[in-house]
């Protein structure tokens, strides 16, 4: 059985619940692959009494009665774990119902508990299944002490909205939730030594911008191959791992796949963002309450943010593209026309790819902003992190900074992040780039407030007659900082 890495905090939290002496609700999400099943198998092995994961519906498309399916499935489940036969139910209702049967029939005094994984799956149209749940669970199970009902769902948004925000009869019923989270890049490196893989840091960086720290795609790594040839094995080789997973992932957690990867495959193209009045009129969907509905289970299942770009108002909202393994495969995958099997082997030096490592490695930096933070010695400081962009006019260029982070310290971190296979030189033009984008910066803030120039690069900055105009650089190896030092 391979080792769980990190997640202490979730596991620690799992088993006090387990040890609390009351009935527990306990919604478990997060992105799809995440290791929110291996979480709850490894922190509560040998403990769960009913276990059920839900049908997926990308194997189920377009087919009849698929609730018929459903129930059958979930009387099955029951049956191997002790049930005695009997009819199988035809509706949510009697489903429930015969699981407290069960776990009344099997309850000795000792905490019992049921574990449904991939609940979302289970609420098929017109199924009642919501209902039928919220009755299983305020008539009978909230009574019962010595339960603990745990539920899984990859659907973030219906795990949200159904359960933990829920303002009918699900109400605060939900006891705890634990949301999953990627790997960092300290994980990661844990992740690979653990399995003897050996890879350098510089290597897991961009591994993370590929795959953002998602386990379940690192755990198709093969000692004894490069990063390069393990992403070829992933994505380009004929028979590539990952070759259908991007239309499995919509498929399996959305129930309209396709007009939510149009909206992604726009943001795609926009790494600043876009308004929702622009993602509206690039993809011809309309601006209603469904677009809404659509761009906030983007957001909830973390492949899109919304943001405030610095100096702009709060209804000037911009929606981002964040998830990396959507960013490469629209860029590398999707675009191409034919394939490769050595494509990313054969062009690591290739112009596209090493202005998207530069592009790729500031999202990087944006998930590790605590590390960040930490490395600056201000992580006990109010802060905040925002984008900023100006267009421009006449004769005066536009600027962009992808990080500024406004301290109420009266201090603001301007950011530059480069990834860069040695020392980062500042040559004399990126060093007029650089001043006249504090200028301008200057302009838009309060004369209370103080720039520092900061660079976030891979393995520091070389001392020259320009390097001066830095005045923090924080290197690839705070990113790696896991705060126990």
């Amino acid at each position: 059985m391979a080792k769980i890495i990190g997640r202490t905090e979730e596991i620690v939290s799992m088993n006090r619940l387990y040890d609390s002496g009351k009935a527990e609700l306990v919604a478990v999400y997060g992105r799809r692959r995440i290791g929110k099943t291996f979480l709850v198998d490894e922190s509560l092995k040998g403990k769960i009494s009913f276990r059920h994961a839900g049908l997926s519906p990308v194997d189920e498309q377009g087919k009849h009665n698929f609730l018929k399916d459903q129930l059958k499935h979930f009387y099955y489940s029951l049956q191997l774990h002790g049930m005695k036969k009997s009819k199988c139910p035809s509706s949510w209702q009697e489903a429930f119902f015969l699981l407290e049967t069960h776990l009344q029939n099997t309850d000795n005094g000792g905490r019992q508990v049921v574990f449904l994984d991939e609940l979302p799956w289970l609420d098929t149209p017109r199924s009642g299944f919501l209902t039928a749940f919220e009755g299983f669970w305020n008539t009978w199970g909230c009574h019962r002490d010595n339960l603990m009902v745990v539920v899984c769902g990859s659907a973030n948004s219906w795990i949200l909205d159904n359960l933990i925000n829920n303002h009918g009869g699900l109400y605060g019923r939900v006891t705890y939730e634990i949301k999953l989270l990627p790997f960092t890049l300290k994980e990661m490196e844990m992740f690979f030594r653990e399995r003897g893989i050996a890879i350098s840091r510089y290597d897991i960086v961009q591994c993370n911008m590929i795959l953002g720290g998602i386990p379940y795609y690192l755990n198709y790594f093969k000692r004894g191959k490069s990063l390069a040839q393990n992403i070829d094995a992933l994505f380009f080789d004929d028979k590539a791992t990952l070759k259908e997973e991007y239309d499995r992932l919509f498929s399996s957690i959305f129930t309209s796949p396709e007009e939510l990867k149009k909206i992604v495959g726009v943001l795609a193209s926009n790494r600043s963002g876009l308004t929702r009045d622009e993602i509206s009129k690039k993809t011809g969907i309309e601006p209603n309450g469904y677009f809404t509905k659509m761009l906030k289970a983007l957001i909830a299942s973390d492949f899109v943010s919304r943001y405030v770009p610095f100096g702009e108002k709060k209804t000037c909202e911009h929606y981002k593209l964040i998830d990396p393994f959507c960013i490469f495969y629209l860029h590398f995958v999707a675009s191409q026309n034919s394939l490769n099997a050595d494509f990313w082997t054969l062009n690591q030096s290739s112009q596209s790819i090493v202005s998207w490592r530069g592009f790729a490695f500031e999202e990087v930096c944006l998930r590790h902003i605590g590390q960040i933070k930490a490395a600056l010695g201000i992580s006990g400081v109010v802060s905040r992190q925002s984008s900023w962009k100006t267009n421009g006019s006449g004769d005066v260029p536009g600027s962009q900074i992808d990080l500024l982070i406004e301290r109420k310290d009266n201090v603001v971190n301007m950011c530059e992040m480069k990834f860069y296979n040695d020392e980062y030189v500042v040559s004399r033009a990126y060093e007029r780039v650089l001043t006249s984008r504090f200028n301008a910066l200057k302009e838009c803030l309060p004369k209370r407030c103080a720039i520092h120039n900061t660079l976030i690069t891979t393995y520091g900055l070389k001392y020259n007659e320009y390097s001066g105009v830095f005045q923090n650089v924080v290197t690839m190896d705070a990113l790696f900082d896991d705060g126990s030092n």
